[in-house]
């Protein structure tokens, strides 16, 4: 049987960190073939190499039973493979017909615009969408800039669609209609790649469903003759034993209380809907979910990076803070280790030794206002380079901007834990490290959580909300759905994850 699509004993890493171990995937022509796994199990870099963004190690790939070698996306594309993601990849201010047109080049501007627009009518009428090709893409919904992809893509001649995601960002009647557009190309015998997470979505609208986990081919089957509990413990794989650690501490009183938050984009889009919880002192609090569910936009707010639309944020000390100023948080000894360091964490173009010193100038540790001393600062910095094992630093005057990720993020931690916080928010605080300094950030948040300190832990790593978390909550579409206290059954959470998706 020739396949639309194969990959077999696909291989790739990154930095020497395995991304797909030996991956496979068969796409029948006229198929909807869903591709299902955790965050980080390997379905969007599998796409990339099958959409020619990614070379593979090892491995190859069949395009119409005939091997082939893509040296990019653009030969994938004259291959007749596509690829919406999950981002879009649209220049803003462009029109529609222009966005279009850099897709799909033409000899000459002014005749092949006007191509393009004929070719746009004629697509969006056979999709059933609403396009005007003069619209600019920064006036158009989520919605419709993912109508606008998948139209790009299809006028280029595609036999193979994949949609990374997409649904992710669109609600639930946008993603039906959405899926039933997907159906439509299947049966006109387009081959459409499905990367989800969601067990509804498999279940209702695709033809067969591969799982990743890990960055390997778990198994492929009929999703409409797998139950929901198998499909997700192929997702989420046997609830482990957790290691074993102390559980002497005695939860005391309410350090942190979330309630009835609310959040909604500057496009409209509402993020955090009565997402409510609360933190005792001397108890881990992890928030598991599948990305995109308000986790990003939660963990933002709780640090002073964004303000709630509705709903408190009530820290002891403080009380009420969702409007106030991040000194105010700081001031309650809250400490911030956000998932984008760079963005929320470290000023990149001051040196190291100001960005560790920053937690402590308002405490007066250096002096006043009038007097900083730069010599404690630099002591204290190298110390906590040495320490926290910082390295890449050849002094610590240098640009924190020079630092690798996982080095920038050492840095974070070690200045965040340089006071004794009464609360810790850590959004993906591992991400990025090696094993031994991801231990080493678990072994800072326990010893907080052992000292009395509330911790907040909001991370799309489950083994790490399993293994370090007294208690667990799912958020989903911007609420905590379930919560699960500890030793919590992995699949009982995979079902809150995908159940309420």
């Amino acid at each position: 049987m020739t396949f639309a699509l194969e990959l077999a004993e696909i291989s790739k890493s990154f930095d020497g960190v395995p991304a797909l171990n030996q991956a496979r995937l068969r796409v029948h022509p006229g198929e909807v073939h869903a591709l299902l796994g955790e965050n980080g199990a390997g379905k969007s870099s599998l796409m990339n190499v099958a959409a020619g963004l990614y070379a593979p190690d090892a491995g190859s790939i069949s395009i119409g039973g005939e091997s082939v070698s893509l040296s990019g996306p653009a030969d994938a594309r004259r291959h007749g493979v596509g690829m919406v993601h999950q981002h879009f990849k649209l220049v803003k201010p462009f029109s529609i017909a222009e966005n279009i047109l850099l897709a799909n080049r033409q000899p000459r501007y002014r005749a092949g615009i006007q191509d393009i627009r004929k070719a746009i009518a004629t697509q969006a009428e056979e999709l059933g969408f609403d396009i005007d090709p003069e619209r600019r893409v920064e006036a158009l919904t989520v919605a419709e800039q993912q109508q606008v992809e998948i139209v790009k893509v299809l006028i280029g001649g595609v036999k193979i669609l994949i949609l990374d995601e997409p649904s992710a960002v669109l609600t639930d009647a946008e993603a039906e209609r959405l899926l039933q557009t997907v159906r439509r190309l299947a049966q006109a015998g387009t081959a459409v790649v499905l990367v989800t997470h969601k067990l509804n979505e498999v279940r209702r609208h695709a033809d067969a469903v591969t799982i990743m986990r890990g960055g390997k081919t778990v198994a492929t089957l009929d999703p409409k003759q797998a139950s929901a509990a198998e499909l997700t413990e192929l997702t989420v794989g046997k609830t482990a034993s957790l290691p074993a650690r102390s559980n002497s501490t005695v939860q005391g009183e309410t350090r942190l209380n979330v309630g009835a938050l609310h959040y909604t984009r500057a496009d409209g889009r509402v993020m955090l809907q009565d997402a409510s919880f609360f933190v005792r002192a001397g108890e881990i609090y992890g928030i598991a979910g599948v990305s995109g569910n308000g986790q990003a936009e939660l963990a933002e707010l709780l640090i002073g990076a964004r303000e709630p639309t509705a709903g408190e944020i009530w820290l002891e000390g403080a009380g009420n803070v969702g409007v106030a100023a991040t000194g105010t948080r700081r001031d309650a000894a809250l400490a911030a280790i956000p998932a984008d360091r760079y963005a929320y964490a470290l000023a990149g173009g001051l040196s190291i030794a100001d960005n560790f010193a920053v937690a402590n100038i308002r405490s007066g540790r250096y002096g006043s206002g009038l007097y900083v001393d730069r010599a404690a600062m630099r002591r204290d910095a190298q110390a906590a380079v040495r320490d926290h094992d910082v390295l890449g630093v050849r002094s610590i005057n240098q640009k924190a901007a020079l630092l690798s990720g996982g080095n920038a993020q050492k840095l974070v931690i070690a200045r965040e834990f340089s006071r004794e916080p009464s609360v810790v928010v850590a959004h993906s605080p591992s991400r990025g490290l090696d094993v031994r300094a991801s231990a080493a950030v678990h072994e800072r948040l326990l010893a907080a959580r052992e000292r009395g300190a509330g911790v907040v832990l909001i991370s799309e790593d489950l083994d790490e909300i399993l293994n370090l978390s007294d208690r667990i909550g799912v958020m989903t579409r911007g609420r905590i759905v379930a919560e699960f206290d500890r030793p919590a059954d992995r699949q009982a959470i995979g079902r809150a994850m995908v159940d309420h998706a």
